[in-house]
C-alpha cells in the first residue's frame, strides 16, 4: 500500500494556507517525512529541530511509504523534505516515529520540562544507573539474595557521589 499524492498534497497545501505562510514563516517550516532509509535521527536533529523550525509537518506513510511524486510537489511549493528515520529497522507506518520525534523535539523547548537541568546531554544521569528505596532490597522476601544500593550514593558527599557518576557513566 501507497499513500496517495492527491490526499496528501491537499492536506498539506491546507496546512500551509491556514497557516498563511510568508517568507519568514516558510523558513521556520520543515517538512519531514519517515523513511528506513533517511537521515539517522538523533538528539542533535532534535535540538536543531526544535531551535529552528516552528512548524513541522510530518508525513508518515504507510507499508510501501508514499507516492515518490509528493516530494516533488513540495518541493515546487518551494519546500525542502527532510526524510529522517528512527532507527535501523523497518515499522508498518511512520505513526511511532512522528511520535517519537514531537517527544524528543518538544522537551528541548524550554519550559516544557520545567527545568532545562533535566535534558540528559546536560548532566551525568543519561546511561547512568538509577536506585530507588529502599537501600537493600532482599529477593525472594524470604531470606533471598541482597541487592544494595551502592554505598558510595548514601554517603552524602557530593564530591564522591560526582566523581563516582563520571566514572559510571555510559555517555
Amino acid at each position: 500500500m501507497v499513500i496517495k499524492i492527491e490526499p496528501l498534497i491537499k492536506a498539506i497545501s491546507s496546512i500551509l494556507r491556514i497557516q498563511n505562510l510568508e517568507f519568514r514563516i516558510k523558513k521556520k517550516t520543515k517538512i519531514i517525512l519517515f523513511t528506513p532509509a533517511g537521515k539517522q535521527f538523533n538528539n542533535k536533529v532534535a535540538a536543531d529541530l526544535a531551535k529552528n523550525y516552528d512548524n513541522l509537518i510530518f508525513i508518515c506513510g504507510r507499508y510501501e511509504g508514499v507516492d515518490a511524486r509528493v516530494k516533488k510537489v513540495i518541493k515546487d511549493l518551494g519546500f525542502k523534505v527532510e526524510e529522517i528515520s528512527i532507527g535501523d529497522y523497518v515499522l508498518t507506518g511512520g505513526e511511532l516515529p512522528a511520535m517519537v520525534l514531537i517527544d524528543s523535539v518538544s522537551r528541548q523547548i524550554p519550559g516544557v520540562l520545567g527545568k532545562q537541568e533535566s535534558l540528559e546531554e546536560k548532566r551525568y544521569g543519561a546511561g547512568l544507573p538509577t536506585y530507588t528505596r529502599p537501600e537493600i532490597f532482599i529477593y525472594p522476601p524470604a531470606g533471598g539474595k541482597k541487592y544494595r544500593v551502592p554505598k558510595i550514593l548514601l554517603s552524602g558527599n557530593h564530591k564522591k557521589i560526582e566523581e563516582w557518576r563520571e566514572k559510571n557513566s555510559r555517555t
